[in-house]
């Protein structure tokens, strides 16, 4: 009856999202969704931003620039200044969420059959943004330190040879989701090195960088890029406030170089002809405050402990029957089942007793892996954490036992 475009004539929706409708069950310990803890929430301060931004309440209640107010602006450029990225308002967009961010970039890049990179496994929804343009996807294998950067030049090698070098990159270099890998700085320097030599863009998606409980930072791709000739012109850093400050904000970022923005803002007007006013505003004094700092110091100490307690029960619980890699920071750890009962049979099993998780196909551009799973441990308590994990022990029990049924002869 209606004629859908091709893209969207079945389209698939996020497995993250499919997940939800469990969430009101009675009981129910979630590690799905990559939420903040809403007990972190910093209410006291964003009550009083909120306050002192409509205090000006004609500006925000009217429309704004399409590119972001100027107060957000230049708040996300010493910010920017702050984590190591030496900018202008003249390179920031304001964004609805990070995801916008990555919409505009594929909007003004990427046509029907370009070829686009993306680490494997990497956030689902962007897998869907990527095909939902139409592009050819490659999938980079990531290891338990982030892409595998020989691997990418052996692919560009081949890609190259063939004519076939792609239009763009998407990585996750800071606690990725869902891997929960860091990349290096040898890598993150070859890696800047690779997209000038075969001139491709880098969108280096950073949603976590903020949420390091241990270890080290590492300075993002933008900063080390003013270190290698060329690289600046061909990377663009997209940033949020959803997981460091509060998600219902909806306030992200991208810095970019000017030619890429500008095309940008023309994207962004035929979407929403502009980010909420309002809420910049309320953003812009947040930042200002001061209190962002002392904030990250909290929940990431609070992450940290969450992290401990997921590792720690997993290792209780199930044991040999499941590998992984301990973050130092972000939300989500990434794990392998050994055996051979697959993640969408621990999770029927699982929701069950009222434990759920986000299998890893979802996560995969070719999900040939039926065994890898995503657990976040960011939303539920330190109590929660150790009887998920209870509750996951015996779902693997169940699973074994279920799978045991259906081999016995008739």
């Amino acid at each position: 009856m209606y004629r859908f475009s091709s893209v969207y004539l079945d389209p698939k929706g996020s497995p993250i999202r499919a997940l939800y409708k469990h969430l009101s069950e009675p009981g129910m310990i979630s590690f799905a969704g990559g939420y903040p803890d809403p007990q972190l929430f910093d209410v006291t301060g964003l009550s009083a931003a909120s306050d002192r931004a409509f205090e000006n309440s004609s500006a925000c209640l009217e429309y704004g620039p399409t590119e972001g107010t100027s107060g957000l602006k230049n708040a996300l450029v010493q910010l920017m200044h702050e984590r190591g990225v030496l900018t202008t308002p003249e390179n920031i967009i304001v964004t609805t969420g990070s995801q916008q961010a990555f919409d505009l970039v594929l909007r003004v890049l990427v046509e029907q059959g370009d070829s686009v990179f993306v680490e494997q496994p990497t956030y689902s929804t962007n897998i869907q943004a990527v095909q939902a343009h139409q592009a050819q996807i490659s999938a980079v294998p990531v290891t338990a330190e982030g892409m595998d950067v020989q691997a990418l030049e052996r692919m560009l090698v081949a890609a190259s040879a063939q004519g076939q070098t792609p239009k763009l990159l998407y990585t996750i270099p800071n606690f990725s989701n869902p891997s929960g890998a860091t990349l290096p700085v040898d890598r993150r320097i070859r890696l800047l090195q690779l997209a000038v030599q075969y001139q491709f863009v880098l969108a280096e998606d950073d949603p976590y960088g903020g949420l390091r409980f241990s270890g080290e930072t590492v300075p993002s791709l933008m900063a080390l890029a003013s270190q290698i000739p060329g690289a600046k012109d061909w990377v663009v850093h997209m940033s949020t406030l959803s997981k460091i400050v509060a998600p219902g904000l909806r306030v992200g970022w991208a810095a970019a170089p000017v030619e890429i923005l500008r095309r940008c803002s023309v994207a962004k007007q035929t979407a929403d002809v502009g980010s909420s006013p309002w809420v910049q505003r309320i953003a812009a004094e947040y930042l200002a405050s001061g209190r962002l700092n002392a904030h990250l110091e909290h929940i990431c100490a609070a992450y940290g402990a969450k992290c401990r307690a997921l590792v720690h029960g997993l290792r209780h619980e199930l044991g040999e029957a499941i590998s992984f890699h301990e973050p130092s920071g972000g939300m989500f750890v990434w794990a392998r089942l050994t055996g051979d009962i697959t993640a969408a049979e621990l999770l029927t099993q699982g929701i069950a007793r009222g434990v759920m998780f986000v299998p890893g196909e979802g996560f995969q551009a070719d999900g040939v892996d039926r065994f890898t799973l995503r657990l976040s441990f960011a939303s539920p308590s330190l109590e929660e954490v150790a009887q998920g994990c209870r509750r996951l022990g015996e779902a693997l029990v169940a699973a074994r036992a279920a799978r045991s049924k259906q081999a016995l002869p008739a």
